[in-house]
């Protein structure tokens, strides 16, 4: 998979490259200069819509849908990751979850991991923790 793979390809490419262009795809490959992939690169699955804003890389980052269902999926259940509401941006994350303690009937249901560790609120480490899953 990786490079090699155009649909994986697509979301680990640099945000600030055109995956679509066979130049770009050809250079990551080969690991040209100036088309390698670093530790410090941010890649397009981080972002909203899987498109960073070159003039201002830090707008809808961290917004990705699959980040966010991931985050969903392991913080709160793997069926919340299937509802992705809103603009991406994690808010409602453990808020709606919170609000789902009890099932209809009284019953207490099972708790989600984010109830179990106590957290309150999307943390940088736990996002951090996410993309490095993801």
């Amino acid at each position: 998979r990786g490079f090699t793979n155009d649909a994986c390809g697509r979301l680990l490419c640099l945000a600030e490259f055109d995956w679509n262009n066979p130049t770009v795809r050809a250079g990551i490959r080969d690991r040209s200069e100036g088309y390698i992939v670093t530790d410090l690169s941010f890649p397009a699955f981080l972002y909203d819509k899987y498109a960073a804003n070159p003039d201002d890389l830090e707008e809808g980052l961290f917004k990705g849908r699959i980040l966010l269902q991931g985050y969903k999926a392991v913080f709160t259940s793997p069926s919340s990751a299937k509802d992705i509401e809103g603009d991406g941006d994690g808010e409602d994350v453990i808020r709606n979850n919170r609000l789902t303690k009890k099932s209809s009937a009284g019953v207490k249901v099972k708790k989600h991991v984010a109830q179990i560790i106590k957290m309150r609120k999307v943390t940088p480490r736990s996002i951090a923790y996410i993309a490095c899953q993801v």
